[in-house]
């Protein structure tokens, strides 16, 4: 069974700023005299494997775990589709998921999720915060920790990007909660670069500059006195812009070879699984894509044949080229939905919502690599060998990251959990 290393957090003390600013002055640290035969582009690649950095792939709607992670081929609850052999002996998937199958060595399967919660926004919230809805409060997304405790100081893109459909949709500021609007997700509508990003054709480098130092100057006079989350937001603002303009290379695709281009797929997933390696190597801590629509209350298996032949191989490519980039050891790879799909098949051949025994797909960063815990039956109704919920789940999440699930978020001296303290880390999982 191959393992992924674990990627600690204790031997990255210096950080991805200031060693980028070392760097950048010159070689007064001299990179050949601390790591002898090293060159700059060695030392920039070892940084960019280094850094710690999350892919979220939403099957948006609720994937069939029965077309997916965890087939039940001759069962009544079955379908018409097969399983096959992956690269792990013994461990199957669907028929749907032969590229998938292929990297099943760098993948881990949960079969056991029971989250409780049929509704998508409900459901939704448990996948993405590791808690249902309580009143009186609202927890952050996972994406925007991952921001705020992972993103590195003036990081070179935003820390939280969602790359959605056309269109958009399915994020907003308020996901960050109480750590903020500046950790909150910025949307990536269909896979191109936001707009009114180019500086103005009448406006020299010289005189954007100028202008950026005169708006900075007001901000800080304004801030010191009247800071509040959201003038630090507004002023953060400024900073992505920033940041995108000089990044929006990472935007443009048809630099890529042509094969690869291919492999992921000329549609509009693939295109978005590209960008999202991309925008992962080029810095971005926190990169989600979305794939719709998976919510098959009528011709499930006809949709995910269709779906599903969109998502194996652009997402099998995906999780190579990580792999042959060097990043995808230190990268949390996870593909969720807000639940799964019904054992039963409606009278329209569809499968409607089903949470309470489905499956997720994760690898990458402290993940070990072939491992699948939890069991449903035979029929696939219910969970009999380690069930877990959302909270197990984000507890494996931050801890496969080399963060202490079980610290506490601070808002005005009040202490909130991080992760549910009622649940733990799926620790079979973790490397």
């Amino acid at each position: 069974m191959l393992r992924s290393p674990h990627c600690g957090s204790g031997a990255h003390g210096l950080s991805r700023r200031s060693f980028m600013g070392g760097l950048a002055a010159g070689t007064a640290l001299g990179v050949p005299a601390i790591y002898p035969g090293a060159t700059l582009g060695s030392m920039v690649t070892s940084m960019a494997q280094a850094q710690k950095r999350v892919l979220m792939v939403y099957l948006s709607g609720g994937v069939s775990q029965l077309e997916t992670w965890d087939p039940k081929p001759g069962a009544k609850t079955g379908g018409p589709f097969r399983a096959i052999p992956t690269s792990v002996p013994g461990v199957h998937l669907s028929e749907l998921l032969p590229h998938s199958a292929s990297q099943m060595h760098r993948l881990a399967l949960v079969r056991g999720i029971n989250t409780a919660e049929d509704d998508h926004g409900k459901g939704s919230q448990i996948m993405h915060t590791g808690r249902k809805e309580e009143p009186g409060i609202q927890y952050p997304h996972l994406g925007s920790i991952c921001s705020k405790l992972l993103g590195p100081d003036a990081g070179p893109l935003p820390g939280y990007l969602h790359v959605t459909p056309g269109g958009g949709g399915g994020s907003s500021p308020q996901d960050a909660a109480f750590l903020g609007p500046k950790f909150g997700p910025v949307g990536i509508s269909d896979g191109k670069a936001p707009l009114n990003i180019d500086r103005p054709g009448g406006l020299t480098p010289e005189g954007d500059l100028a202008r950026q130092e005169l708006r900075k100057r007001a901000d800080e006079r304004f801030l010191a006195k009247r800071r509040t989350a959201r003038t630090e937001a507004y002023t953060q603002t400024f900073d992505q812009a920033k940041g995108l303009m000089s990044r929006k290379g990472l935007f443009d695709i048809v630099g890529e070879p042509g094969r690869l281009m291919d492999a992921y797929g000329r549609h509009d997933f693939g295109r978005h699984c590209l960008l999202s390696r991309r925008l992962l190597e080029g810095g971005a801590t926190f990169v989600k894509v979305t794939h719709t629509n998976y919510d098959t209350h009528h011709e499930n298996f006809d949709f995910h044949l269709e779906q599903l032949g969109e998502f194996d191989r652009s997402f099998a490519t995906l999780i190579d080229d990580l792999h042959q980039r060097g990043i995808l050891s230190s990268t949390l790879v996870m593909v969720i939905s807000e639940f799964g799909r019904t054992p039963h098949i409606n009278h329209l051949y569809g499968r409607d919502h089903w949470s309470k025994a489905w499956s997720v797909a994760l690898g990458g960063c402290g993940i070990v690599g072939g491992g699948v815990v939890g069991k449903t039956n035979g029929q696939g109704t219910a969970v009999v060998d380690r069930e877990v919920h959302g909270g197990h789940l984000f507890h494996t999440y931050l801890q496969a990251l080399g963060l202490d699930s079980k610290k506490n978020h601070y808002v005005d001296q009040r202490p909130i959990p991080m992760a549910d303290p009622k649940a733990e880390a799926i620790r079979e999982l973790l490397s």
